[in-house]
């Protein structure tokens, strides 16, 4: 390897592939590297087999499952904001054309042990049992301050200043209860925890203005859509990006040790050969472990049903977020299910996730709540994995990390560290404000 790249990518997860694609596209000369034979890292889709060999060794799955090709189980499962920054950035790199996306059913939200669809439309917030008809009336206020909020218009701000009150202090303006504030901060602004009650609603304002706008674009039951075949389809699809621009990929490439000099990374060693770069290695943590520290840890269980989700309408795909309060927990549970409609799963299968931040040492028992919400399964499996952080933020090492994902299961924690990650490495923000959103299109049937 004698030439000299730009930059190196190491691991082939979503964060990378996406930073990989939009340095090439900035004309970046990009070395993408994995020590896996397959596209993904953390974040892949796997067949029927592959599923049994990562929780049952070399178990073969039962033939009443169906298929192994039929299937493409997300190991990262989440959903994208249909006006999302992860759209954004599809539409920005021009990825779409790789993509076929299909809008998500319906989105819920669990009160008092029971599920509730989160209302879609005007007519459904009116008969929606999750708020009283008084309170519907003060909850309609709010969503017209949040609709008709323009920062750059003071006109629209109603003499509050969101960059200083807080969201817990703008409820209140309102008049709203506590049952409501939970359902709008935890099911439309999309906060894991409480810790925004406290923070500028500024914050708040534009999350819920994204997930009514998200909700318009297509006019579905959710604001969310997904990739058809898993979000496996992602990272390979940012892959044939970067390679039209002349980015080169290597495969099965173990042991990618990263080499410094004087403290500063200059190139990656692997099977005895060496790749320098001049501006930046950016990895997934485990490729940097001594440059990363804990910061959580993911349980996760996978299920695969032979029905949609009790309570759902029949919907085939849905969201369900178990905010904390309701379990007694200090962060939110989330359920997450897709079907063979989208092509991840054998005709008549549906699969099922339940994910959230480890808070003791059983995962069936702390997962239980949102496992009870499925139903009947065919089978299941546990699953939890450790979250990092990089220590530092690569400005003095060229060492960019990007952070493991959390439980969450919408992308926008995951866009907003690769734009991050991307900041910190060219010195500019990417402009996503002006894309034609229309180059991303879903079908909702």
């Amino acid at each position: 390897m004698d030439e000299v790249y730009d930059v190196i990518v190491l691991g082939t997860g979503l964060k990378e592939c996406i930073i990989s694609g939009l340095l090439s596209v900035d004309g970046l000369k990009v070395l993408h590297m994995d020590r896996n034979d397959y596209y993904g890292g953390e974040s892949a889709s796997l067949t029927l087999n592959q599923l049994w060999q990562k929780f049952h060794g070399t178990e073969k799955p039962p033939a009443a499952l169906g298929s192994n090709r039929d299937y493409n189980v997300d190991m990262i499962p989440k959903f994208m904001m249909a006006n999302g920054q992860l759209v954004r950035v599809l539409i920005h790199t021009d990825v779409t054309k790789y993509l076929s996306f299909k809008a998500v059913d319906g989105s819920y939200v669990l009160k008092q042990n029971k599920i509730y669809k989160v209302p879609a439309t005007d007519v459904e917030a009116l008969k929606s049992p999750l708020m009283g008809m008084f309170e519907k009336r003060r909850a309609r206020k709010f969503f017209c301050f949040v609709q008709d909020y323009d920062e750059a218009d003071p006109k629209s701000h109603e003499g509050l200043d969101v960059t200083k009150t807080t969201s817990r202090e703008l409820f209140a303006k309102y008049g709203l209860e506590e049952n409501t504030i939970e359902f709008i901060g935890h099911a439309l602004a999309l906060h894991r925890d409480n810790s925004f009650l406290d923070e500028p609603a500024l914050d708040t304002v534009k999350r819920i203005k994204l997930y009514a706008e998200s909700l318009a674009r297509f006019g579905g039951g959710s604001p969310y859509i997904y990739p058809l075949y898993g979000l496996g389809e992602l990272p390979q699809a940012f892959a044939r990006l970067s390679a039209v621009y002349g980015g080169t990929y290597m495969l099965s490439k173990p042991e990618c040790k990263v080499e410094f000099e004087n403290g500063v990374a200059v190139g990656v060693t692997s099977q005895g050969e060496t790749a320098k770069f001049t501006k930046a290695v950016v990895g997934d943590p485990s490729y940097f472990t001594e440059k990363v520290k804990v910061v959580g840890k993911v349980v996760r269980a996978i299920a695969i049903m032979s029905h949609p989700i009790p309570n759902t309408s029949d919907s085939h795909s849905v969201q369900i977020i178990l905010p904390q309060k309701q379990l007694n927990r200090k962060s939110d549970m989330y359920v997450f299910c897709c079907s063979y409609t989208h092509n991840v799963a054998a005709k008549g299968k549906y699969i099922a996730f339940v994910s959230t931040e480890s808070e003791m040492d059983d995962p069936m028992k702390e997962l239980q709540p949102g496992v009870n919400l499925l139903g009947p399964v065919d089978t299941i499996f546990y699953d939890s994995f450790l979250r990092y952080e990089p220590i530092a933020d690569g400005s003095q090492d060229k060492c960019f990390i990007s952070k493991s994902y959390d439980p969450t299961t919408h992308f926008e924690t995951t866009v907003h560290d690769v734009l991050d990650l991307y900041t910190r490495i060219t010195g500019k923000e990417l402009d996503l404000s002006e894309k034609d959103l229309s180059a991303a299109s879903a079908a909702d049937e």
